[in-house]
């Protein structure tokens, strides 16, 4: 069935839309489950945290992943334990073992000066997809609006194809209030000075889901989102869920839209 008014969706390979799923230890099993029904919709797959250590099927779902047309990174969170064991050689030989096209830098565990992630960076692009991630993974510690902004664009000036705005997998830090909601005045600093063409919004929840899609539309690009979690998110792009259900339809169809009881 094809419906009218839904919004474009380009095919893979995509530069916008994108969507970057978590994989916090999936088999090889569930790795070709998910691709069968959901493949076509995944863009990044993330083997979260150090998980591809532990996992000893890591190299096979690098595989079946990048057979698909889906770009694989390791999370940030190893090459961040790589760096503070002075081990960034024996984690660049890792990577290369796996076979992984992608590389997430980040510093969200750990102090590290601004312009030596800088060169990380600018390393690891010579030959690798760069993701790099800004902003701590803990709630009690303040990064300013200005320097949210100014490190991303430092770093994709160093060679990042994308910045994640980081939330962890929860959607409780970063880019969100503890509760969960959108730190609003924090993300519309940030897109007035960065194209969102360039931003991965980690969006673990729903509601964050949502609202950056009403926020940017379709093309939002969005990540930490769950293997059960993409034909769902799909349908929120095209409107065919009710939290965006009257976003993307024109004038005549908003007759329908049900009235708020009043208070």
């Amino acid at each position: 069935m094809k419906l009218s008014y839904l919004p474009e969706r380009g095919s893979k390979p995509r530069s916008t839309g994108i969507t970057m799923i978590i994989d916090k230890g999936l088999s090889v099993g569930q790795v070709h489950e998910l691709i069968s029904v959901a493949g076509h919709l995944i863009d990044f797959a993330k083997l979260g945290f150090g998980t591809s250590v532990i996992c000893d099927h890591s190299k096979e779902k690098v595989k079946i992943y990048r057979d698909n047309g889906i770009k694989v990174f390791l999370g940030g969170t190893l090459f961040e334990a790589s760096a503070v064991r002075d081990m960034v050689k024996e984690y660049k030989n890792f990577v290369q073992e796996l076979g992984v096209d992608a590389v997430e830098i980040s510093d969200g565990s750990i102090i590290m000066d601004h312009a030596k992630k800088c060169e990380y960076i600018n390393d690891f692009s010579k030959n690798y997809t760069v993701l790099s991630e800004v902003g701590a993974k803990e709630d009690d510690i303040f990064v300013k609006p200005d320097e949210w902004s100014d490190h991303m664009q430092k770093e994709l000036d160093a060679g990042s194809t994308y910045v994640i705005a980081e939330a962890r997998e929860t959607g409780t830090v970063g880019i969100y209030k503890q509760d969960g909601t959108a730190d609003i005045s924090l993300i519309n600093d940030i897109l007035k000075k960065i194209p969102s063409k360039q931003i991965i919004w980690e969006t673990p929840l729903k509601q964050q889901q949502a609202w950056f899609i009403k926020l940017i539309g379709a093309k939002a690009n969005l990540g930490n989102i769950l293997p059960d979690d993409v034909i769902p998110l799909e349908t929120i792009r095209l409107g065919l869920r009710s939290d965006t259900f009257f976003e993307f339809l024109p004038e005549e169809c908003q007759k329908y839209k049900l009235k708020k009881k009043k208070k």
